[in-house]
């Protein structure tokens, strides 16, 4: 990725926009910019926001949920192509799990320090393998692939290119996802695997670890004949 890495933030709570608008701004290296936030994901991403690379996402936000829970709203922003990175202080095991099974592709607890979370925004953004405190304890040697990446692995595998697994993964409106999210999200199990000490180096490296792990099974793996869909 060339150029700053562009960041949607949402957030309800002004004192942490501030906080992280300023941990941003002074990275010496410059790695990444607040293009847009919003209190709601609708708000964020209307705009500007709607170009971000990176989706900072706090998990409570009062104004959309009333005081539940937004993580019902990871898969739809993976679905888009956004990177999602959840900043919540809601960090049981529980909810890490969730948020990164729906796509998240980083979890961070708003105890993080500045360094690590410019660190987290930079690693995500380009698809490196980057595994934080929150993430770890359990997550970090169990490759835990979403839905979506499994299916796009499996397709993959298939021998289908990224355009032809884009028109099978639909987004809840029914719409087919973008070649480039597909991408997105091979990469990010790229990641995972790195992360958790099994770099796969190729497709046949990775099918090979898929099926070890037991996270894609031989009979899921059909011939593909182009034109079939």
């Amino acid at each position: 990725m060339d150029g700053a890495v562009r960041v949607a933030l949402v957030e309800d709570q002004d004192v942490v926009v501030e906080g992280v608008r300023a941990w941003i701004a002074a990275d010496p290296a410059k790695r990444a910019v607040v293009i847009a936030d919003g209190k709601t994901i609708e708000k964020a991403l209307a705009g500007p926001g709607r170009d971000a690379d990176v989706v900072v996402l706090d998990l409570e936000l009062g104004g959309e949920t009333g005081g539940g829970l937004v993580t019902g709203r990871v898969a739809g922003l993976c679905d888009a192509g956004y990177r999602v990175v959840v900043f919540s202080v809601h960090v049981e095991p529980l909810i890490v799990r969730t948020v990164l099974q729906a796509g998240a592709c980083a979890f961070l607890d708003k105890r993080t320090e500045r360094a690590q979370f410019v660190d987290t925004i930079a690693a995500v953004a380009r698809d490196l393998p980057f595994v934080t405190p929150s993430m770890a304890g359990g997550l970090l040697h169990a490759v835990r692939l979403s839905q979506r990446e499994r299916e796009a692995l499996q397709y993959l595998f298939q021998g289908m290119d990224h355009a032809s697994i884009a028109r099978r993964l639909k987004k809840t409106s029914g719409d087919p996802i973008s070649a480039a999210t597909v991408k997105q999200y091979i990469e990010r199990s790229r990641a995972k695997f790195a992360a958790a000490g099994h770099p796969c180096r190729s497709q046949f490296a990775l099918l090979a670890r898929c099926m070890e792990l037991g996270l894609i099974r031989p009979e899921e793996i059909d011939d593909y004949r182009p034109g079939d869909f």
